[in-house]
């Protein structure tokens, strides 16, 4: 008769299953760590603040916005780039876009 362990397997398969549990407990730690990761990235403030409120000129409304340096941009629904101020919010210049 062969040598069995208590749990009834051969060595090869009590090696197999060995690792297959280590692999299950290193995938588990692993989506842990990337959610934990996803949860603390994404819960912070944003690193580009944008103004309170934004004056846009009469008519128009936004429909995207974006932020560089010192400026971001309004793209209105009449085809227009609206780049405002940072800091002062001051409209520093209007693009029309042409469909």
């Amino acid at each position: 008769m062969k040598d069995e362990a208590s749990d009834g397997l051969p060595p090869g398969l009590r090696f197999l299953k060995a690792l297959v549990i280590v692999l299950a407990v290193s995938m588990i730690a692993g989506v842990i760590t990337i959610v934990a990761l996803l949860v603390t990235r994404l819960n912070g403030t944003s690193p580009l603040p944008l103004p309170e409120t934004i004056s846009l000129p009469d008519g128009a409304k936004a429909q995207a916005v974006t932020a560089g340096a010192d400026w971001y941009a309004v793209v209105t629904t009449d085809n227009r780039i609206l780049i405002f101020d940072r800091l002062t919010g001051d409209l520093r210049q209007e693009i029309a876009v042409t469909p």
